[in-house]
């Protein structure tokens, strides 16, 4: 595989050029370059700079909106709703995490709700957000059906990411952000251009039959980890990002998208929870002791270590050249 170096900077102002030139407005385009530049810096490298085209198809075609005007509302003093106005959910994000830190602070617990985004991007920067207030969240998102329940081999999940985060006294919080699929469709996506084979277990074929080639999941359907337990957390997900907040699932997402290879239209539940309010009693004397017996266990890695490691080191990053070239391509006139 050939890469190009490129700095935090230089990537940054590679997404913002690009989306700016597919339409995106200032705001927006902010919005979104900084959690594909946060996301490289992090090592995340399926939801960096490899997004970017998914994001230019869909502002092009119209489905998504380049100068959307998300709103927030209070229905009571802790239940948030976020209209995204068709926009990315990263703006969206901007208008509405503070305010439910606030509620939640305040309240005990709080909860917010997205409809009407279109969620490209990781999950851990809206609870490592909310995890640097204080506060311990939860955030799970729908997509579009690639994902078969377990004893099927037709897809009718999406790969349904769910995450969570815990405050730490003095630190950075843990954690953790993961596919409800035995692998996230952006890192199969990798492993077919880079040409890797998957683990066994990942997926099945068009015909149904187990395969470690990326490229015949990609044509078949991904499977849950963990077998049902897997299978239930994603269904749980398809009911909390759809229903639950006024969205839909993911079937009925894919159905009304309009096939440019960008997100679909669709919500995110968010849960924000004051341990100061709800323990009442020192968490987190408690919860150190137990993360520290955790991490002494030989063989563990407490989440978002190996992110917050990548983050130390402000140097340039090695990105794909023929995504880099893809990218560049669509800056030029026609």
């Amino acid at each position: 595989m050939t890469t190009s170096s490129l700095t935090l900077d230089e990537i940054y102002a590679l997404a913002h050029e690009a989306l700016l030139n597919a339409g995106a407005n200032a705001e927006h385009a902010d919005a979104v370059a900084d959690v594909v530049t946060r996301a490289e810096r992090d090592g995340s490298h399926s939801h960096g700079l490899f997004r970017i085209p998914g994001y230019v198809a869909s502002l092009r075609s119209g489905k998504v909106k380049g100068d959307a005007d998300p709103t927030l509302s209070k229905r009571s003093p802790v239940v948030l709703h976020c209209d995204g106005d068709l926009g990315y959910a990263p703006l969206a994000h901007r208008r509405s995490l503070t305010a439910l830190a606030e509620a939640a602070k305040e309240n005990g617990l709080a909860t917010l709700s997205l409809t009407r985004t279109h969620h490209f991007a990781a999950l851990w920067p809206e609870t490592e957000t909310l995890g640097q207030y204080g506060l311990v969240a939860m955030a799970c998102v729908s997509y579009m059906p690639s994902v078969a329940p377990y004893g099927a081999s037709q897809a009718l999940y999406g790969t349904n990411p769910f995450s969570f985060a815990w405050p730490r006294a003095g630190g950075t919080p843990l954690v953790f952000d993961m596919a409800t699929a035995s692998m996230a469709m952006g890192d199969v996506q990798i492993a077919a251009r880079d040409g890797h084979k998957v683990p066994p277990g990942t997926g099945l074929n068009a015909d149904g039959a187990p395969t470690t080639d990326p490229k015949e999941i990609i044509k078949g359907v991904l499977l849950p980890f963990g077998g049902y337990k897997g299978s239930h957390i994603a269904m749980m997900i398809e009911l909390l990002a759809g229903p639950l907040v006024g969205e839909t699932a993911s079937y009925a997402s894919k159905s009304r998208d309009s096939g440019d290879g960008g997100p679909p239209q669709g919500g995110e539940f968010i849960l924000a929870m004051n341990p100061d309010m709800l323990s009442g009693a020192d968490w987190q004397a408690e919860s150190e002791a137990f993360l520290a017996r955790l991490d002494a266990l030989e063989g563990v890695r407490l989440p978002a270590e190996r992110r917050y490691a990548n983050r130390q080191n402000t140097g340039p990053r090695e990105i794909n050249a023929e995504l880099l070239a893809k990218i560049r391509a669509t800056l030029s006139p026609g």
